[in-house]
């Protein structure tokens, strides 16, 4: 009787130490914190041409560097709820007024973008999309990625822009609660979902439910999102450097909540629950942060899909 022997794969770089798993694990362990996401802040330069295009702003290096300087110039009151920022290259080479950390990153990001259009994806890509997280993990096993130094960064399962069918926050929760449960190992330590054109409001409402959604999550279910962070701020600058400071604060808002006053828990205030358990409280009680809030399933919706925070981010045929 013959025995099928399973296929090896040859490696061009030497295996991992144990040393470079730790720093690979904690890296991701430190990004996705309890109470914290990612900024995403790497729009390609064409991605920012339309963007800039919205306030009426050219489309110049010097005026990219502007608009990104008014994020990366926020003060310590966003470090309860940003643990990582992915850069654009263009980025990591520049300089803000004040400076920019020298020349080095903590972490990468890899993506593969599908189009859709009128005869994109075929029905053979859409049968085939069902299996592509699970034939990714798979190749990834093969070749011995250290999945606990990865994180995952998809869409939520959301209906199509112009799908006339309204779904609440909580179908669309289960939906892709149940999509990471039927492809996504437990080794992965985070998943960071991206805003995907939803409002500012909208995207914290459903990452909030996906945190309460009751089925058994065995990952730190995050945020990584660009235009629903940034979509305020962007309005408020419009290109002026007068305006930078109070840009800046759109920022800090959005991610620090003027939208819902902290309660406390446990005689502690929020900042502590937010990722800060080893400082003592500085106030009785605050604001706080929504994406924080909502990625530990604490956010009880501010706007109701009102105000700038509702306005819808899409773009049709969205680029990267």
């Amino acid at each position: 009787m013959a025995a099928v022997r399973g296929a090896t794969m040859t490696h061009q770089f030497p295996t991992l130490s144990a040393a470079q798993k730790k720093e690979l694990h904690d890296t991701a362990l430190r990004i996705l914190a309890p109470g914290k996401g990612i900024l995403a802040a790497d729009e390609s330069v064409g991605s920012m041409a339309k963007r800039l295009a919205q306030v009426g702003v050219e489309n110049t290096e010097e005026n990219r560097r502007q608009y990104r300087q008014i994020l990366f110039s926020a003060d310590e009151r966003i470090n309860v709820c940003i643990g990582g920022v992915i850069f654009f290259h263009e980025t990591l080479y520049q300089h803000s007024d004040c400076g920019y950390k020298k020349d080095g990153a903590s972490f990468a990001k890899w993506r593969c973008v599908l189009k859709i259009s009128d005869a994109n994806p075929s029905g053979l890509a859409i049968a085939d999309n069902a299996n592509v997280l699970a034939a990714v993990y798979k190749a990834m096993a093969d070749h011995h990625v250290h999945l606990e130094g990865t994180l995952l960064k998809p869409n939520m399962v959301t209906p199509g822009h112009a799908c006339s069918t309204k779904y609440s926050p909580e179908e669309i929760a289960m939906a892709t609660v149940t999509a990471l449960r039927r492809t996504v190992p437990p080794a992965v330590p985070g998943v960071a979902f991206l805003s995907g054109g939803q409002s500012e409001e909208e995207a914290s409402v459903n990452l909030n439910a996906i945190n309460t959604c009751p089925l058994a999550k065995p990952w730190v279910l995050s945020f990584s999102y660009g235009r629903a962070l940034q979509a305020s701020a962007l309005r408020t600058w419009r290109g002026h450097r007068e305006n930078q400071s109070a840009a800046t604060e759109q920022f800090i808002k959005r991610a620090e909540a003027g939208l819902q006053r902290l309660v406390q828990f446990g005689g502690q205030c929020s900042v502590v629950q937010c990722g800060l358990a080893g400082e003592q409280p500085r106030h009785t009680y605050s604001v706080v942060v929504v994406n924080s809030l909502a990625c530990q399933g604490k956010y009880n919706g501010g706007e109701n899909g009102g105000g700038e925070g509702g306005q819808h981010l899409y773009g049709p045929s969205h680029a990267y």
